[in-house]
């Protein structure tokens, strides 16, 4: 099969999952998209390619330099959001670790806005991001955002794709368990499958 390109985007791959427009969480925990014949994407697989995705969604400038320290931090950070997501869904105590890891994400939140001063305009007020604190920012961001999800009147409505071997989240809408229709078409095409090749029973 195929190999994946690096060049390929969620986009390409699959649309956005349903919620994740309106959870930025859902966005990045589903940014590493499992395809059919153990091809994977991961849109945080490099530095530069961590960069474009927290550009692309207003989390840091597109010359940020992320080095590869800070991408790790932000894949440590998804796949812990992910286990509270599968704990969720599944009805399960979450695991200590990653809720030790997203509250410590959490607490990299500025606690208050600070005074600065414009020649023109005089004094205003705006949360700091200096380059070295983008990543803080960007984890307490997508922490929080996470926090809402899980505690919020949509929490009922996460579930996981239902269709092998996506491992992607969404939120349901109705009967509908999967991330997309090709997602959908696949798990209905499995079904149609395994009811053709079951024997008779006589």
């Amino acid at each position: 099969m195929r190999a994946v390109s690096e060049t390929l985007t969620a986009e390409s791959a699959l649309p956005p999952a349903p919620g994740a427009g309106d959870y930025l969480a859902l966005d990045f925990v589903n940014s590493a998209i499992a395809l059919p014949g153990g091809q994977l994407i991961d849109l945080l697989a490099t530095p530069a390619a961590t960069n474009r995705w927290l550009t692309e969604r207003g989390l840091a400038p597109a010359d940020a330099g992320v080095r590869e320290m800070c991408a790790t931090q932000l894949r440590a950070l998804r796949e812990n959001l992910k286990s509270l997501f599968a704990a969720h869904v599944a009805g399960l105590p979450a695991l200590p670790a990653a809720l030790s890891a997203v509250n410590d994400a959490l607490s990299k939140a500025p606690t208050a806005a600070r005074l600065y001063w414009d020649e023109k305009n005089g004094p205003y007020r705006a949360a700091p991001c200096p380059t070295n604190e983008i990543l803080d920012h960007a984890l307490a961001t997508l922490a929080a955002n996470a926090a809402d999800l899980l505690t919020g009147p949509d929490a009922e409505r996460l579930t996981a794709c239902g269709s092998t071997p996506c491992n992607r989240y969404l939120l349901r809408h109705g009967r509908r368990h999967w991330c997309s229709i090709r997602c959908g078409d696949r798990a209905r095409a499995a079904r149609a499958y395994a009811r053709r090749t079951q024997p008779n029973a006589d």
